[in-house]
């Protein structure tokens, strides 16, 4: 065996930021989209952290001009500029050069904070090209900035006094770190609205320069408002009118707010001091662990449910709609983009804080805890029926290859590892895949047409749906709440629709099926989208496939030669020999594939909402918002 010399110059120690830029996705989870938003949402958090703890009143964030420099300011005490006795650096340049620096470790200036970890502000001047801090306290303005984490300009002291006290935190991204620096201005807002929702009585301003907009949010009422709000997105019809609140200052500071509605799922938005945990945590557990209990005690109280009727915890909370926001001293997340609450304690402390005070509601209201419990029955039997028709679709597909839809061309190896199911738009498209295909472990279904809007479909009409049937047919998995993973039949499914609108719209109902019904295929990363060719370019003896127009223009700009371009459009799949969509499209050494990934769980329901649910007002603000964007329109 060759060895190789190993000793200690072999070791490298990074100082410093240094290393924040070599691997900023520990830090922000990746230099994506939502990676770039975090930045804003980490500087954003330490006001909020100053508002949360009772020293500000407003904080203001500007998007400037360029769409790509942040501008985060507060009234609040202002970060120390003074020395630090062992570092002998200013208490500012220490918060924004150095890893783990902060004042809310000890607890004494900050009861709750959302972050304890003091890399926040570190981080994203360790990623930033130019940053500016500017801090007003004692009478004075001060000054300092950095670059890529390194100190550009030391502090200074503005030889005029200045009123007030506050911190303003203005950084661009390193465009060597982020392949894109530009923020989206919707998600900003967006993030800001639920801001000033989760801490009444604070007042932020979102200024976004190019539009020329300045808006300020400020709810008396906080979650309850929040709550009337997350209603009107999804068109939620609540069946109770009196909202369930639950404000609690003491031992833990905590707020709650619920309510059922006719929809047949369940949404719960939490939060823990004002950070939002997509992915749930303890707080979590406990509020629905003590939702359950609360109500199963009321309806066991006034023997409310029918013989043979059996009520499940998710019948409980079908239709919930929730706002769960917490704050606790010391708030322990699961990585740095504080995603989700681990704290074991705090599980115990919502389950014991909203039991008792929830079952206290119902019982003192029993006309409305009478008409939820009658939606509760309703949810049981529902749920009932959709197992029984569930599993006459998974029927198919136990009994083994006979039972699988007539139309699947299924590979020779489903079951084992590296199988995939391509999802095709289309007979003629799916004839050719079939052709071009690798028969041992490639398997191709084709769809008729435009499948179901599955958005607010129930599952038992859903399974109605013969192309749906197909779809859970050929997976093998089941559906919904009895869908096992163990049980796929392909190690990938991947969406194969024709380049232009009309496939892209197809991928986006087939992705809304699968996001809403089988949301365990995403998170385990078994969801992809193929990325077939919309034109074939022949210059000389190349050819080249552009994906798209963008990309058709970049290709034609990067040729000098002297033939002439000859360039066609395939007006689908159907139209391509099947070599070469193999070549193109299904050969794994040469393809191009798209994974599915959830970044952030509340955008990406609210999106759905928007574009797939039935209110169509909210799709046409999308359009008029985005109408400038769109250069040309495929029709």
């Amino acid at each position: 065996m060759a060895t190789t010399s190993y000793t200690a110059s072999d070791i490298v120690a990074l100082e410093g930021l240094e290393p924040v830029r070599k691997r900023p996705g520990m830090y922000i989870g990746g230099v994506s989209s939502a990676g770039l938003h975090h930045l804003v949402w980490e500087i954003l958090d330490n006001s909020v952290d100053e508002a949360m703890n009772g020293h500000a009143s407003e904080i203001v964030v500007t998007l400037h001009k360029d769409q790509a420099t942040v501008t985060v300011a507060d009234n609040g005490r202002g970060i120390p500029v003074d020395k630090h006795a062992k570092t002998k650096k200013s208490a500012l340049e220490m918060v924004l050069t150095m890893l783990h620096a902060g004042g809310k470790f000890e607890g004494k200036n900050y009861k709750t904070s959302g972050g304890l970890h003091g890399v926040g502000a570190s981080v994203v001047n360790a990623l930033s090209k130019h940053l500016v801090a500017v801090v007003r306290r004692d009478g004075s303005q001060y000054k300092m900035e950095f670059s890529k984490g390194q100190v550009i300009e030391p502090l200074k002291k503005a030889t005029a006094t200045v009123r007030g006290t506050g911190t303003s935190i203005t950084f661009t991204p390193d465009p060597t770190i982020f392949p894109k620096i530009q923020f989206d201005s919707a998600t900003i807002k967006n993030r800001l609205e639920v801001t000033s929702y989760l801490h009444r009585g604070v007042k932020v301003i979102y200024v976004d320069e190019q539009a020329g907009t300045r808006e300020s949010f400020f709810h008396e009422q906080g979650i309850q408002d929040y709550l009337n709000k997350v209603l009107k997105e999804r068109n939620a019809r609540p069946i109770h009118e009196t909202h369930y609140t639950l404000r609690r200052d003491e031992p833990d500071r905590m707020e709650i707010v619920l309510c059922w509605t006719e929809a047949t799922d369940e949404h719960v938005r939490s939060y823990v001091n004002g950070i939002p945990t997509g992915s749930g945590g303890t707080h979590e557990n406990g509020f629905r662990s003590g939702l359950n209990k609360a109500v199963r005690n009321y309806y066991e109280t006034h023997e409310l449910i029918p013989r043979g009727v059996k009520i499940a915890p998710e019948d409980i909370r079908e239709g919930l709609v929730a706002i769960v926001s917490v704050f606790i001293a010391d708030p322990s997340f699961q990585g740095q983009t504080k995603d989700r609450l681990n704290n074991p304690e705090v599980q115990t402390s919502v389950d014991n804080a909203i039991r008792p005070a929830l079952e206290q509601w119902l019982n003192n209201n029993r006309s409305l805890g009478d008409s939820i419990v009658a939606r509760i029955i309703a949810a049981s039997r529902a749920r009932a029926a959709s197992r029984a028709a569930s599993e006459s679709v998974s029927r198919k597909t136990a009994g083994g290859r006979s039972m699988l839809p007539a139309k699947l061309r299924d590979c020779l190896h489903a079951g084992q590892d590296n199988s995939e199911l391509f999802i095709v738009e289309g007979d003629s498209a799916g004839g050719t895949a079939t052709q071009g295909r690798d028969r041992n472990r490639q398997a191709i279904l084709p769809l008729r047409g435009k499948v179901l809007n599955t958005e607010c479909v129930a599952l038992k009409k859903l399974l109605e749906n013969k192309e749906i049937q197909d779809i859970v047919s050929s997976l093998g998995c089941g559906i919904g709440k009895d869908l096992n993973l163990t049980r796929l039949r392909y190690q990938r499914i991947i969406l194969l629709a024709d380049a232009d609108s009309d496939g892209h719209h197809i991928t986006t109902l087939l992705l809304t099926f699968f996001y809403r019904h089988m949301p365990s295929l995403i998170q385990d990363g078994r969801i992809f989208i193929a990325a077939p060719p919309l034109y074939r370019i022949d210059l000389g003896k190349e050819t080249f496939w552009a994906a798209d127009d963008a990309d058709r223009e970049r290709i034609l700009q990067r040729y000098k030669g002297p033939a002439k371009p000859e360039i066609t459009r395939f007006k689908g799949l159907g139209e391509m020999m099947p070599k070469t969509l193999w070549e193109t499209t299904l050969n794994p050494k040469t393809r191009r594939l798209l994974k599915v990934e959830i970044d952030d769980h509340l955008e990406t329901d609210r999106i759905m909402s928007d574009l797939m649910g039935k209110d169509a007002s909210a799709r046409f603000r999308f359009i008029m918002e985005r109408a400038d964007e769109v250069e040309d329109v495929d029709v």
